[in-house]
């Protein structure tokens, strides 16, 4: 009875995050690389307007190190009549420079708060790798982040020049960049944001699931190997497979996003502005497939009725699946058990944004893709996901990793020993980086 009451103690305590530097001496490093995602968030969000704005064109150059806009009215002249030598200008002949200013601003500084982003990654990295701060096992993740972020300058440039070559100047659609690059480079926006957030909320808990830490070894009171031991194996199964689910849904939550890149690259959404038909039909069959394009598996990711469909599809199941995940994750009798409270806020959380994002994104298409409502529903995308990313993390503690030190400690005991505790660790006297990898 006691270990019972002392488990469900356990459950209920969870694992919060320790976000000051007295209880983890890693937790400016988390603050700066969580800071980082939120940066990159705010980078995805000024890059959907740019593109709803159909600003992405007006700069015809890229300059690894940036530069300053034109300044006075012969630059401004200057920089237009450049901007009149490539395809798009055969479409927007009516425009002034006025209102060239306006779409060159907004691809300037989304181009620009990238290089921002960069500093503000790069510089605290080689002050905190200076000073020794980097913990254990993140040194090439830190190199890896560093790595996607100039590519993702790349893709964004290779995305530009798509729709700039002379190819394009018989394009009697508007013309825009390819849709397959579009998403390339917005998957890529979203794999770092994702890998950021990730090792950030990692770094955070590095004392509840390393213990102690100190002198590198794997300390043998753990929390979160405490907390795995403690779970009953009904609970542990249920946990396992919230986990589970929650895995599933984030990853349909990047398929959606991936598909509403093909959504925005194609401007499907200006088409089909009824819901929850498409035109008075739920599958418009002689719409879905083109006859020119070849080969055929064109039209799942450049038919405008195909892709639509398709998102609508995702998007619904997005939502479906996470309220699903959220009732189960709650409701079930094994919860109680089973489930922290940072996991069961997470999971009220993650019903929620989806339930909302779906209906923004149906809001979206009535009204006909206004920006206001399209730049929040690519946003809201990002809410979805981090918060998926969010509940599998606070589910490591049923991951296969932790579970097979669990089950090494179990299987060391020794029966009968008066005294033995419960919760030490057989692999004790490893470096921190070998439990920081079960984990991860």
């Amino acid at each position: 009875m006691a270990a019972k009451v002392a488990a469900t103690t356990l459950v209920k305590r969870g694992l919060p995050a320790l976000n000051s530097t007295p209880l983890n001496p890693y937790a400016p490093v988390a603050k700066w690389i969580i800071g980082t995602s939120g940066l990159v968030a705010g980078m995805v969000h000024i890059g959907g307007v740019t593109r709803l704005t159909k600003s992405g064109l007006s700069m015809t150059d890229w300059k690894p190190l940036g530069s300053l806009p034109p300044i006075t009215d012969e630059e401004w002249a200057a920089e237009f009549e450049r901007y009149k030598q490539f395809p798009e200008w055969q479409q927007r002949k009516s425009m002034t420079v006025e209102e060239f200013q306006y779409i060159y601003f907004w691809e300037w500084g989304h181009r620009m708060l990238g290089r921002v982003v960069g500093v503000c990654f790069a510089a605290p990295w080689a002050y905190f790798a200076l000073k020794k701060k980097i913990p254990p096992g993140y040194c090439n993740r830190m190199r890896l982040l560093f790595a996607m972020g100039g590519t993702q300058g790349l893709v964004g440039w290779w995305m530009v020049k798509s729709g700039l070559g002379d190819d394009r100047r018989g394009d009697k659609r508007e013309i825009r960049v390819s849709p397959y690059r579009l998403a390339a480079h917005l998957g890529m926006a979203f794999t770092t944001y994702s890998t950021l957030l990730w090792t950030g909320l990692g770094i955070s808990q590095i004392p509840n699931d390393v213990g102690n830490g100190q002198n590198g070894n794997v300390g043998s009171k753990s929390k979160i190997a405490e907390l795995a031991q403690s779970l009953s194996k009904e609970a542990r199964k249920h946990a396992s497979k919230v986990r589970t689910g929650a895995i599933a849904v984030t990853g349909l939550t990047a398929v959606t996003v991936a598909s509403g890149a093909f959504v925005a690259g194609n401007d499907a959404g200006n088409a089909y502005n009824t819901f929850p038909k498409m035109n008075e039909q739920w599958i418009p069959k002689d719409d879905m497939i083109d006859p020119e394009l070849k080969p055929s598996y064109r039209n799942a990711f450049e038919n405008t009725a195909m892709v639509q469909w398709n998102h609508r599809v995702l998007g619904t199941s997005t939502a479906l699946s996470a309220l699903t995940l959220a009732g189960v994750g709650l409701f079930h009798p094994a919860t109680r058990h089973a489930i922290t409270p940072q996991v069961s806020r997470g999971l009220k959380v993650l019903g929620g944004v989806a339930v909302g994002q779906m209906s923004l994104g149906i809001a979206t298409l009535l009204n006909y893709v206004p920006i206001g409502l399209a730049a929040v529903h690519q946003l809201g995308s990002l809410v979805v996901l981090s918060t998926g990313i969010y509940v599998v993390h606070s589910l490591r503690y049923v991951s296969p990793g932790v579970l097979r030190i669990v089950g090494k400690q179990i299987v060391t005991k020794t029966p009968g020993a008066a005294g033995a505790p419960s919760t030490a660790f057989a692999a004790a006297g490893k470096p921190v980086a070998v439990a920081m990898k079960a984990i991860k």
